[in-house]
């Protein structure tokens, strides 16, 4: 029996979604882009616009979900 494939644990597997919306700084946050920049935005308020422009740092309680997601991040 080949008994040197249970020696290593098995890889982890990235969810490939979540790795393409989300970035992990180097200092350890994630960031997204935030919603709703898609079209429609010529009827927003110059304020409003300004803000969508900025990623969005996640919650404390999305990153521990994402640190799942993104084992390797």
């Amino acid at each position: 029996m080949m008994w040197y494939l249970f020696l290593h644990m098995p890889k982890l597997k990235t969810h490939k979604a979540a790795s393409k919306r989300i970035l992990t700084t180097k200092s350890g946050k994630q960031l997204k882009r935030t919603a709703g920049q898609g079209h429609f935005n010529a009827r927003e308020r110059g304020k409003v616009k300004m803000n969508k422009r900025r990623d969005m740092t996640l919650t404390i309680a999305s990153s521990k979900m994402i640190k799942t997601l993104l084992p390797y991040a």
